[in-house]
């Protein structure tokens, strides 16, 4: 498999953060905030699984969360909801 990692950028500065990734494999893009897995996007078929524990952990986790999901945390919540997201363990 296949394994690329990016740091994502700050909105503002347009520099590279430190501790937020994006970790792209042959199945779907990751993102991590420090050591914690919060975030799997599928390419093609599947939900996009979010932690259960660490999904809306921090202040920062949430900010780039929603850069890497391009929403808010309100539309991340009822998705949830809805049944669009699952809520997993993606740090075992």
């Amino acid at each position: 498999m296949k394994i690329r990692v990016k740091n994502m950028t700050s909105p503002k500065s347009l520099r590279e953060v430190t501790n937020q990734f994006i970790i792209f494999t042959n199945k779907g893009r990751y993102f991590q905030s420090y050591r914690s897995i919060i975030a799997f996007v599928p390419y093609g078929e599947g939900k996009t699984i979010l932690d259960e524990k660490f999904w809306n952990w921090s202040r920062t986790t949430s900010k780039y969360r929603n850069k890497f999901l391009g929403e808010y945390t309100e539309e991340t919540r009822q998705k949830i909801a809805d049944g669009i997201y699952e809520l997993a363990n993606l740090n075992t």
